[in-house]
């Protein structure tokens, strides 16, 4: 009865680690790789502006849209044009100019007052906000953090050559083979 609640343990333990590994790789791809085709752009949302609809440590999801296509009541994602060029994601309240070089006013949902700028909408695609990922963001900056980059960077890699040396140098106890155990058995 304890071989097979072990089994199972281990069964269970192997299928968990499998899921959690292709969760992350799942995960590292949409995040980290994706963004580099151009379909789309995923945005760390830092600030409460945009609540409730885009809290903050939220993951905004952005897809590419022509310029002269830019409308109000569109969340879209932009550089602010002040002396840092920060990012950006407010909903679009007034469409100043439009054409190929739109100038837009924005606001947060949660702002009392409209944005402080009239922001002229130059280059490439407008990042229009297409879904939005509570509580992603915070994963992200967790993943960004200081002590994961020592431990996925110094960490991981001496525990693994710890493991690997061990598995080396330390000899397992042989263990006898199922069938030769169930032939002794059976002859006895």
């Amino acid at each position: 009865m304890r071989a097979v609640v072990c089994r199972g343990l281990r069964f269970a333990a192997r299928t968990t680690l499998r899921v959690a590994v292709t969760l992350s790789f799942l995960f590292f791809v949409a995040v980290g790789i994706g963004p580099l085709t151009g379909r789309y752009r995923v945005v760390t949302v830092l600030t409460g502006s945009m609540r409730p609809g885009v809290p903050a440590g939220s993951v905004a999801i952005s897809t590419p849209e022509r310029l002269d296509e830019v409308r109000v009541g569109q969340i879209i994602t932009f550089e602010a044009p002040v002396a840092d060029h920060w990012v950006v994601t407010h909903r679009v309240i007034q469409v100043v100019s439009g054409g190929a070089h739109p100038r837009v006013r924005t606001q947060g949902d949660a702002n009392t007052a409209p944005d402080p700028w009239v922001s002229q909408l130059h280059t490439g695609p407008l990042w229009k906000v297409r879904a939005v990922a509570p509580g992603a963001g915070s994963v992200i900056r967790v993943l960004r953090s200081s002590w994961v980059h020592v431990a996925t960077v110094l960490v991981a890699p001496a525990l693994l050559a710890v493991l690997a040396v061990t598995a080396i140098w330390i000899p397992r106890p042989a263990r006898p083979r199922r069938r030769a155990q169930r032939a002794a058995t059976a002859r006895t």
